[in-house]
């Protein structure tokens, strides 16, 4: 037995080395524009920038833009690029190819599928919307919109009781995969068979969970699904978001924003809309092609990952980071509200701070530990698997620690 005590100090470093050698996603690190001064633990809010996305960018704009100009609609396939980079993001949440479409923020693709959600429910008694009690606010503002417009009244649900509440007069329930503010990870199978069960289909919102965990979303069959793609999938601030209709659903998804690019011949300029078959559908509006392609580049880093690999290193981070958390940390300073046990967690912690977390938050970035804070009191440090060390986590707890 080695006479090194793991939980002091010189320990926790020397287990972090080991532990970072033997990461099978060690490579991955250098695809990203990182600063080695800084642990950088806010993915969960922006991504970091992969290198390959400057050199991409500048060729679409320079080239693409600049030379071929109205030409790369069809040369360079802009026209084709929603499904298509709509392709490689349903790999990474479990998506056969023809059912992701990207385009729009979150906000409105979350309004697309809630009031495309209650139409596929088919009115009657089906009067309510359920919602995730905790959710993000933007989800709960757009649900209570939707409402308003067909008729239905919103209940708020704790997330582990939408099942259980789920009955004859749910319309639809919208739900955050992984709590934002806790980073608690909610059952997605278990929670869209029962609401199924009840006759209703569910909106999941994937924003804290795609590219930090495998989702399934074809093999638990949900029926729609939004996300952003700055966060995990590292796409670039506001980069367009993604809107997944099962296959199954697709002709009888019924927009609520049908637009000249979701029509069955757009170019056709018919007064009277068509919608257009598969995914496309879900388009509203010509495509955002210079962020859609810069993302298209950031995705290239995920082309040779597989999703068990990522989901194992994100709890062995988080795992490790408690742990240092535990030992360096005065006790009774932070409390973690993020769950212990592994089916419950995303890729976040987050810590309960009473002494004051805004100025705590700003205390670690002056350190070089680049977290984020949610008021009143919540730490938040996020784990991006494909670019965070455990020597990442090592520091963050041991300054957060120094600054206490």
């Amino acid at each position: 037995m080695s006479d090194v005590d793991a939980t002091a100090p010189s320990g926790l470093v020397a287990e972090a080395a080991r532990l970072d050698a033997a990461d099978e996603l060690r490579a991955k690190r250098a695809a990203f524009a990182l600063d080695d001064g800084v642990a950088y633990l806010d993915g969960n809010s922006l991504g970091a920038l992969p290198r390959a996305v400057a050199p991409r960018l500048a060729d679409v704009v320079a080239r693409e833009w600049g030379e071929l100009r109205i030409r790369s609609w069809e040369e360079s396939g802009w026209w084709a690029a929603p499904e298509r980079v709509g392709d490689r993001i349903g790999r990474l949440v479990g998506a056969a190819p023809g059912q992701v479409v990207v385009g729009d923020s979150t906000s409105v693709n979350v309004f697309k599928a809630v009031v495309a959600a209650v139409r596929l429910a088919g009115g009657g008694p089906r009067d309510e919307i359920l919602v995730d009690a905790a959710t993000f606010p933007t989800d709960g503002y757009v649900a209570a919109s939707a409402a308003r417009l067909t008729g239905c009244r919103i209940r708020a649900v704790p997330a582990g009781d939408i099942g259980a509440a789920a009955g004859p007069r749910t319309a639809a329930a919208v739900v955050n995969h992984v709590d934002y503010r806790t980073g608690r990870l909610h059952d997605l199978p278990g929670t869209t068979a029962a609401v199924h069960a009840a006759g209703a289909p569910v909106v999941w919102d994937l924003c804290h969970s795609a590219g930090a965990l495998p989702v399934g979303l074809d093999e638990h069959g949900v029926d729609l699904a939004v996300g952003c793609t700055y966060k995990y999938l590292n796409g670039g601030p506001g980069s367009p978001a993604y809107l997944y209709i099962r296959r199954g659903l697709q002709p009888r998804f019924d927009s609520p924003l049908p637009g000249w690019n979701s029509h069955a011949d757009p170019f056709g300029m018919s007064p009277a809309f068509t919608p257009a078959d598969g995914p496309a559908r879900g388009r509203t509006g010509t495509p955002e092609i210079l962020s859609l392609l810069a993302l298209d580049a950031a995705l290239d880093v995920w082309d040779d990952v597989g999703l068990a690999a990522v989901r194992a290193k994100s709890l062995a981070l988080t795992d490790f980071f408690l742990r240092c958390v535990a030992a360096l940390v005065p006790e009774g300073r932070v409390e973690s509200v993020t769950p212990a046990d592994h089916p419950a967690r995303g890729s976040q912690v987050s810590l309960r701070c009473p002494s004051d977390a805004e100025a705590v938050t700003a205390a670690l970035v002056r350190r070089g530990v680049v977290g984020d804070f949610r008021r009143p009191d919540v730490l938040r440090f996020g784990f991006a698997p494909l670019y965070n060390t455990f020597a990442d986590a090592e520091r963050a707890a041991r300054t957060l620690a120094e600054v206490l």
